[in-house]
């Protein structure tokens, strides 16, 4: 029996991508390896919660509010064994930097804020971060926040540059009304909701195709 896959199914991975105009390089990061977990928690945004008014219990203010979390490994073991300039002179730093900046304004916007500052000027817009996709497959593209990194460094080289560390990452994922529909991030995470509904039919279509009926527990049956 074939299950759809070749022998060697070519592995997808899973990245985090900043759409910073001005430093793209420094803004991608592709996962060494695809942690082996996802933990995601949906809560409802309900009207309930704004109101006590009974008639809006079941009225939905927009998408629920998601967290993503996830474990990453970052080791340059097979970097050194090769003899790689880059992780010889500084291990995992770079891959590091590149998430930690995630977190981070820009350091020309500090400053020039900061001179603006020193001119009396009292209005200061803080400086705000790139959008930042979290890119897992090409079915599950979606703009987040990054709200906290917890990173442990496990081993480092003579020069104590770290060489293997695991990244607990959490993120909140931005929708259409955090961001505006018509924003970039805000269509991204329509097409999200959109290939969801789709995906969801499938399976109420292949649910209904698999079974002669079923009772939904009110004494209604509901046959194909």
């Amino acid at each position: 029996m074939s299950s759809g896959f070749g022998p060697s199914p070519r592995l997808q991975k899973g990245a985090l991508v900043g759409l910073d105009p001005f430093n793209p390089l420094a803004s991608i990061i592709v996962f060494q390896y695809n942690p082996e977990t996802l933990t995601r928690t949906l809560t409802p945004d309900t009207a309930a919660e704004r109101t006590e008014d009974q008639a809006e219990v079941l009225r939905l203010v927009g998408p629920p509010k998601e967290m993503v979390s996830a474990e990453l490994e970052i080791d340059a073991t097979d970097q050194l064994e090769r003899g790689d300039a880059n992780a010889s002179n500084v291990g995992i730093h770079p891959t590091l930097a590149a998430l930690e900046m995630m977190l981070y304004p820009k350091s020309a916007l500090v400053i020039a804020n900061e001179v603006l500052n020193q001119f009396g000027i009292v209005e200061i817009i803080p400086p705000e971060a790139p959008l930042t996709l979290f890119v897992w497959g090409v079915k599950r593209v979606l703009p987040v926040r990054v709200n906290e990194l917890s990173i442990t460094e496990e081993f480092f080289d003579p020069a104590l540059n770290p060489i293997r560390a695991r990244v607990r990452i959490s993120m909140r994922v931005l929708n259409y009304r955090d961001l505006g529909l018509l924003s970039p991030g805000g269509a991204i995470f329509m097409a999200h909701q959109l290939l969801k509904e789709a995906m969801a039919t499938v399976q109420g279509v292949s649910t209904l195709s698999g079974t002669a009926s079923f009772s939904l527990g009110t004494g209604i049956s509901v046959s194909p």
